[in-house]
């Protein structure tokens, strides 16, 4: 079920408006669709910063040398709440192989993020990105985050290696793709 293929960049003025602008809150439906990319056709490491729900900054820093996965979501979005247990049942397998899990919460402040994460199990934490975009921008900047819910696979070396658009069909997919991150010889 795996479609290999490339990312187009997106770093159009319109696109960039749009995000900080925050004209993109509402649910997308996206296709259900799995991209992955081979390392010589992977851009460059998307950097980014930013606040989780309980107020601690991250960065792209923070996860260098790790896989990191990284979930678009906000608490209304159906698709996301129906893939919050296949996501948590996936980090909960790898956080102890090199794996990290970040959410992106692109409509949510605080409260209504850790209420989500309480009511549905989520361990990981989650960028609060409502205000500015500049999380989910610096992504858009290599790869395009069309719909809600988008699953990032970023390799070791910081840049995209798969991308699942739409609610994630079983934990399978994406432990599949975070095993194969996890395989590669870092560069």
């Amino acid at each position: 079920m795996l479609i290999a293929g490339f990312f187009a960049g997106c770093s159009n003025d319109s696109l960039t408006e749009q995000y900080r602008e925050g004209d993109d809150k509402g649910y997308i439906a996206g296709d259900f669709q799995v991209i992955e990319l081979p390392k010589e056709e992977r851009g460059m490491p998307v950097v980014f910063d930013g606040v989780t729900e309980t107020g601690e900054a991250v960065s792209s820093d923070d996860y260098r040398g790790e896989v990191l996965v990284v979930n678009f979501w906000y608490a209304a979005c159906g698709p996301c709440i129906v893939e919050a247990p296949m996501l948590e049942q996936v980090w909960k397998d790898y956080q102890n192989d090199g794996v990290a899990f970040l959410g992106v919460n692109t409509y949510d402040q605080p409260a209504t993020a850790l209420s989500f994460a309480r009511d549905n199990g989520i361990t990981y934490p989650s960028v609060i990105d409502v205000n500015d975009g500049s999380v989910k921008l610096a992504f858009a900047q290599v790869t395009p985050i069309q719909a809600t819910p988008t699953t990032l696979v970023i390799d070791r070396s910081g840049r995209v290696a798969a991308r699942i658009i739409g609610q994630l069909a079983g934990a399978s997919i994406l432990s599949t793709l975070v095993a194969d991150a996890l395989a590669e010889n870092p560069s």
